[in-house]
């Protein structure tokens, strides 16, 4: 394990507006890239949403589907769509951003700024922001499972012979999605905004038509037919929300790509097409079904000829892969950000594109996720059975953002305690509804995303309290920097030409590679730069605001290089900054000092002993700091020591 930092540090920059600001693209062509990668998983999701919870509304009874009946599922699709995904992400969370990012845990950033350094409120929001980045793993997970299994379904509705080919045929278009990560979308992600466009199109033509066949089923906005269903089902009522829930899947990535593409981008998109096309979907499904009960075995392929079918299964599979690409990405970058803030140990980051910094590949993560969607599919081999598991994660997510978002309103935004609480109370109420109708499904299969998040968390803070309890024990044992100087500079060695940099997490200590320098080669360098890395709250740091330097003694210099979570650390780049501000630095005449920690568990320890094996493993699998830093390999210089935790 080498020394490094990433201990936050609270920023006050102001924010710009997101994406919008920037000049490049237009604000339409903003609003054409949203569609295909803000939009992908909420807008498959009429695949399977209405017909679950359908099926989920007739199972009390007889298993016939009343009109009322359908009325009603339709009501609280369309008032959930409107309530949870328009009110809450669209025109509130949107405005929740932090130098133009969103996403979880840069809510979790920002609860963290308004909170401060206030003891156990801190910890709370810590806490928030483990338990909702370990859920979105959860969605990773099931997203492409379930999305791409409801799309090759069709073709058992196209042709039903070909039913057994069903999984075969999902494993293979997953593994092709998942090996073709490693080379990058750059080049294909273009395509996704104006495919994603034709599929909305695509669903909302054949939903105009039926409700022109059948206009009463427009009665479903009316939100009574959604309270009397409820008032009047009972358990069934709830367990019929659980599946309700699966047409609002994919709204936190509202939230997540708004560092993308801005805000008002993504305002025009949803409201001008996704919203609009889905809920003529859903109305066009209600229709059918009123007219052909038995359509509800697949409601959306049946909306369509026989003739369209064949084609629709093709869209519908293009539109899946490229929900699932969202949510892959998404993956990776929610892992960055874990690593920068600390709560997960490095691991290798590829970049894919030399122009869009956002743009990596991160092999372990796509492997583990390979793994698991294929075990998801093998496991459930349904969409059915899988959309059980589904709503678990994202409910969860959701009630943990809008404790977030209740923190930095309140805090932040600074409005009065009974004013945040009047906005955020009933959308947390509405989301903890919607959580209690899923956790019914955890025998089905909701236990899948708790285990996992459960694992995910355990990680998580494994790690987080690991670091902090080897922090402060190494820092115990160190010898203080200014001392260390005073002493050399009262008896100096001999000196070698060139500059080193030491890399350390604590810089008023002296780095343990630069006291084992001394030890074992008895001599000194010219120039020595104490260097240590921090991780910003912000997203971003400005070149300006990069690099602090400060004097210690006539030969020392301490060097603070500050990151944004989602950025990569690049130390060269850094020390050129560096340069510009007075450090002598040439690349070619300098040394890096890392300090590689071999983990020991200690008699008494500050963890439970399978905890400090658990952490002892995760700092074995760190990716090597040389790579992480971007550093030349041709300049390190490893030491190790063995450290008991």
């Amino acid at each position: 394990m080498i020394d490094s930092v990433t201990a936050p540090l609270a920023s006050d920059l102001p924010a710009d507006g997101g994406a919008e600001a920037r000049s490049g693209a237009g604000l339409w062509g903003l609003a054409l890239g949203s569609i295909g990668v803000v939009y992908g998983d909420i807008g498959t999701s009429p695949l399977y949403a209405l017909r679950e919870a359908e099926v989920a509304a007739s199972a009390g009874g007889s298993g016939d589907l009343a009109r009322s009946t359908v009325l009603g599922v339709l009501s609280l699709v369309l008032w959930a769509l409107i309530v949870i995904v328009t009110l809450k992400y669209v025109l509130i969370l949107l405005r929740a951003d932090n130098n133009g990012e969103g996403g979880t845990l840069t809510l979790m950033a920002l609860a963290a700024r308004a909170v401060g350094t206030l003891g156990r409120a801190a910890g709370v929001v810590a806490l928030l922001g483990i338990i909702s980045a370990a859920l979105f793993y959860g969605d990773a997970l099931i997203t492409p499972a379930l999305s791409v299994l409801s799309a090759i379904e069709g073709i058992d509705v196209a042709t039903p012979a070909l039913h057994a080919y069903v999984v075969p045929l999902t494993v293979v278009v997953l593994v092709i999605l998942f090996a073709f990560q490693s080379r990058g979308t750059a080049r294909v992600a273009a395509l996704f905004g104006p495919i994603m466009s034709v599929w909305f199109v695509a669903i909302a033509i054949p939903g105009l038509l039926w409700i022109a066949a059948d206009p009463g089923v427009l009665r479903a906005f009316d939100p009574a037919h959604g309270i009397t269903f409820l008032a009047h089902h009972g358990m069934v009522g709830l367990f019929t929300l659980g599946a309700v829930f699966l047409a609002v899947t994919g709204a936190e990535a509202l939230y997540a790509d708004l560092g993308h593409f801005g805000r008002l981008p993504i305002q025009l998109a949803w409201l001008c097409l996704v919203l609009p096309a889905l809920a003529l979907n859903y109305l066009g499904q209600g229709a059918l079904v009123f007219a052909h009960p038995e359509a509800i075995a697949n409601p959306f392929f049946l909306l369509y000829p026989d003739w369209l079918r064949i084609p629709m299964v093709v869209l519908a599979t293009v539109a899946t892969v490229i929900a699932s690409q969202a949510v892959i990405t998404g993956a990776y970058s929610l892992t960055s950000q874990a690593i920068q803030l600390g709560l997960l140990p490095r691991l290798e980051i590829r970049h894919t594109s030399a122009q869009q910094a956002g743009q990596i590949y991160m092999p372990r993560v796509n492997a583990l996720l390979l793994v698991g969607v294929l075990l998801l599919v093998a496991l459930f081999r349904s969409s059915s059975a899988l959309a059980s598991a589904y709503g678990i994660a994202v409910t969860g997510t959701m009630v943990v953002t809008g404790m977030m978002a209740f923190v930095v309103i309140w805090r932040m935004w600074r409005w009065s305690l009974v004013a945040a609480a009047a906005l955020m109370a009933p959308f947390l109420m509405i989301d903890l509804t919607f959580l209690s109708a899923n956790m019914l499904k955890v025998v089905e299969g909701g236990w899948v995303p708790l285990a996992l998040g459960g694992v995910l968390m355990l990680v998580m803070y494994t790690w987080r309290r690991g670091t902090k309890i080897l922090f402060d024990k190494t820092r115990r044992l160190e010898t203080p920097l200014d001392d260390l100087v005073r002493a050399l500079e009262r008896k100096p060695p001999q000196r070698v030409p060139g500059t080193a940099v030491f890399l350390t997490s604590d810089p008023k200590s002296a780095p343990t590679a630069l006291l084992h320098s001394l030890k074992h080669y008895k001599v000194l360098h010219e120039h020595n730069v104490i260097l240590s890395v921090e991780t910003t709250h912000t997203p971003r740091v400005e070149p300006a605001k990069r690099v602090r330097i400060e004097p210690v003694g006539s030969t020392f210099m301490r060097v603070l290089v500050r990151f944004g979570y989602m950025e990569t650390p690049n130390i060269p780049k850094a020390l050129a900054i560096a340069r510009k501000l007075g450090l002598q630095f040439d690349i070619m005449a300098t040394s890096f000092f890392l300090s590689r920690r071999a983990l020991r568990r200690a008699p008494r320890s500050g963890m439970p002993r399978w905890q400090d094996r658990l952490f002892i493993t995760l700092a074995r699998s760190a990716n090597d700091a040389t790579d992480y830093f971007q550093i030349p390999t041709d300049r390190v210089v490893e030491v190790g020591t063995q450290v008991n935790i």
